[in-house]
């Protein structure tokens, strides 16, 4: 073989090993981070907190861009298009990665197949909480008793369709047996404002978001979604606690990526996600928020999104749920 042949195959054996390596130093340009809801949103604030941290921790511009519309599928799509080598990227909550797929049939995307899993990056618990002006009630049976009493004109709001707070509402209707009328809003603010001025009794909200209104009155806590009681609610039961059994839900947001990103790329941006969620520049502030950090592995997402997009299948297909 001659020496020119020789150099040239060396070179070709080279090359997987110079990509591993520039995306291990990954990041080498601008890197953009979708959120596919508005600004302000939980998923926005959670993904410029990364970002922020990632800009200053690499020395790289990191962008984060609001591409909001049909629940999180215009965003969700803009991912899927782009190139693989992590110059963008996806923070959104559970209604992208899981519900809906169970709510909408036409799903446009699909975020098992088409959306690399980077990390789980957090969870809050719902806390159902109630106008007391509206529902002068205590606890769970006394809910149950009022809701069947006022089927007619009960409402609970919601962020949106096919959010947690909708979904929770939903799965809690068939648990107990209750009716109560959907009121989706374009997002968590106004649904707590409907929920205060009355106009909606009864709501499934995260945790961070009604702890003030628990605390100054204008909310009522009756229980938690969550698998324990909360430190910053002690008095209030889990729904296990409360009777319904099985009924342990958590709002949660991922973070992720185009499909087909190379496993060295995936482990280099993995580990940043988790060093930035765990730091002390940002998880305090999300822990105050009322989120629970959880910054798993690839794997460990990816099974854990195939067992919410089968449970809320079940509650969609149980319920009845259409998207409209």
């Amino acid at each position: 073989m001659h020496r020119r042949t020789l150099l040239g195959a060396s070179g070709l054996l080279a090359m997987p090993a110079l990509r591993a390596r520039a995306q291990a130093d990954w990041p080498d340009k601008p890197v953009t981070i979708i959120v596919p809801f508005a600004a302000g949103s939980s998923s926005d604030i959670i993904g410029r907190s990364i970002a922020q941290y990632l800009q200053q921790t690499t020395g790289k511009p990191f962008v984060v861009e609001n591409r909001p519309g049909a629940t999180g599928e215009v965003g969700a799509r803009q991912v899927i298009r782009s190139a693989p080598d992590g110059a963008t990227l996806m923070h959104a909550p559970i209604s992208t990665w899981a519900i809906n797929v169970a709510l909408r049939p036409n799903l446009g995307y699909d975020p098992v197949a088409q959306l690399t899993r980077i990390t789980q990056t957090v969870r809050t618990p719902n806390i159902l909480v109630v106008n007391p002006q509206a529902v002068p009630v205590d606890d769970l049976p006394g809910l149950v008793a009022w809701l069947k009493k006022n089927a007619r004109t009960a409402a609970y709001p919601s962020s949106g369709v096919g959010s947690s707070d909708h979904l929770t509402g939903e799965m809690f209707k068939l648990a107990t047996g209750t009716d109560m009328a959907h009121v989706p809003y374009s997002g968590g603010g106004p649904a707590m404002t409907s929920l205060i001025a009355g106009t909606t009794q009864v709501s499934f909200q995260n945790l961070g978001a009604v702890i003030p209104h628990i605390r100054d009155g204008r909310l009522k806590a009756i229980l938690t979604t969550a698998e324990a009681r909360s430190p910053v609610l002690p008095d209030v039961p889990t729904a296990t606690e409360a009777g319904l059994k099985e009924f342990v839900v958590y709002s949660w947001q991922g973070f992720g990526g185009p499909p087909g990103m190379a496993p060295a790329l995936l482990q280099r941006v993995h580990a940043a996600a988790v060093e930035a969620l765990r730091s002390p520049q940002v998880a305090p502030r999300l822990t105050d928020l009322g989120f629970d950090i959880v910054a798993n592995s690839p794997a460990e997402f990816a099974a854990f999104q195939q067992k919410e997009i089968a449970r809320w299948t079940q509650v969609v297909k149980a319920g009845n749920i259409t998207p409209d």
